[in-house]
Formats: structure tokens, sequence, C-alpha cells
């Protein structure tokens, strides 16, 4: 679905309040990221380091920092669990994640340690798409 021009790929879970996906995988796992409605209302990222391998994060605790055009900011988790894989390519390529959001610009691969608790916080389908609409309403984004 698209929100104010921005992807957003119904199969995910979202927090929308910090605008962070969740990809939740048979193994148990999950891939997080920011969402293209969060990067449009942000601006460029120049700059982006996730947590290190073996931390564990708190949902709504911070999972990573970017810096953007004018600061540096704080980009909270949407699930709890411990970090088993950063995003190497990030590094030297911060550009990636405004480029593929939900593909090659993902931030962390987590174990998420209190899925079923915290997932009643996250939203998909159609309550994400009114949600974001919500969002995209407030941060007075347009579909351009």
């Amino acid at each position: 679905m698209l929100i104010a021009g921005a992807e957003i790929p119904e199969e995910l879970l979202y927090w929308v309040e910090d605008q962070t996906w969740v990809r939740l995988r048979e193994d148990g796992t999950a891939v997080l990221g920011i969402t293209a409605l969060g990067l449009k209302a942000s601006g460029e990222i120049y700059m982006c380091r996730p947590k290190a391998v073996g931390t564990l994060i708190e949902q709504g605790r911070s999972m990573a920092v970017v810096e953007l055009a004018k600061s540096i900011v704080s980009v909270r988790a949407p699930l709890s669990g411990e970090v088993l894989r950063i995003n190497e390519a990030l590094s030297a390529s911060p550009e990636l994640i405004e480029r593929d959001p939900y593909g090659e610009g993902w931030l962390l691969e987590i174990r998420p340690a209190q899925l079923q608790a915290e997932r009643v916080a996250l939203v998909d389908g159609a309550n994400a798409k009114e949600a974001m609409e919500h969002y995209g309403w407030l941060n007075q984004l347009n579909g351009q």
C-alpha cells in the first residue's frame, strides 16, 4: 500500500509511533528497520550505527542511531530481544536505508524475547493503513 507516496508493505508489523517495522521469520528471528514513511518525515540519512551483536534491546528503547541533515536521532526498537546480526553494509552505504528500506536497508536481526506480549503494540494490514495515514496527516506529509 502507498501512504503519502511511501510504500508500506502489508505483510510487515509496524511500531507506528517510531516508524519502525518488523519482519518475522519462520526460524523465530525478526528483522527490523525504518519505514519509508518515517524516512520521508525525517529526511536524508548520513550515518547509521545499529546496536552491536549480542546487545539486548528493549521495545521502545534505542536499537540504532542515525545522523540526519540537522540532527542525530535514536531509532527505537519495535521489539525486545538479542541482536544477532547487524547490516554491515550501512556503515559504508547508509543511503541503502532510503533506497530500499524493506530490503537491503534493514538495520538488524534479533531473537525476540517477548514476542507475544509485545506484538499487541504493533499493527499490520488494515490497522497499519489507518495508523500510517493518521501519522502522515499528523506530520503533514503529502502524496508526493
